[in-house]
């Protein structure tokens, strides 16, 4: 399997997380997302969305949409609960990342440390919303040590995509501990 992916996207992180973690097999083709390459007809055979992460299977099939690359990926895994209740509880964690997390978390941490924003010139819409979804994870991880329990879950692969780098983007971990401290466990959990 072939992954087109950025090293510097929590999107496409996610996916090479989920085949280090599992011992999958996998080539890894770094594509600088900024350099246009997603959009010259070559990969936009592969993905007419343009996007990355996409995966391209040993049997020519092709994924993109890295929560549903990780989830298929992941299948019959322990990083995917076996019971349904737990397992939805993932998913809810998983499209929350998506709409809640990443359009604020990952926005704000392009445009200030890629594209080189000020901040002071960043939406404050944007910057609250990713302060409210890193205050959101605070209030979970203060109960539990993962989003789901104690257990690792494909929700907390999703997660610390780009909380990890949140900081970049200039929103404070000193002020949420116990975030801190999960993506510590998290991290280490990965990179094994």
């Amino acid at each position: 399997m072939k992954v087109y992916g950025d090293s510097r996207s929590g999107n496409c992180l996610k996916v090479k997380y989920v085949c280090d973690y599992l011992k999958m097999p996998y080539e890894w083709e770094e594509v600088d997302v900024l350099s246009g390459f997603t959009r010259t007809p070559d990969f936009l055979a592969i993905n007419p969305a343009g996007q990355i992460p996409t995966v391209v299977f040993d049997d020519g099939r092709i994924l993109s949409q890295s929560n549903a690359i990780i989830r298929y990926l992941a299948r019959d895994s322990g990083l995917i609960p076996s019971d349904d209740w737990q397992q939805a509880k993932m998913d809810e964690w998983l499209f929350w990342e998506q709409y809640s997390h990443e359009p604020a978390i990952a926005v704000v941490r392009f445009l200030v440390a890629l594209k080189g924003v000020p901040r002071s010139e960043i939406d404050q819409t944007l910057v609250s919303k990713g302060d409210a979804a890193l205050d959101r994870m605070e209030l979970q991880l203060s109960q539990q040590d993962y989003l789901l329990g104690d257990t690792l879950s494909l929700a907390d692969v999703a997660l610390v995509a780009y909380t990890q780098f949140a900081e970049e983007g200039g929103f404070s971990l000193e002020t949420r501990p116990a975030v801190q401290a999960w993506l510590q466990r998290v991290k280490s959990r990965l990179t094994s």
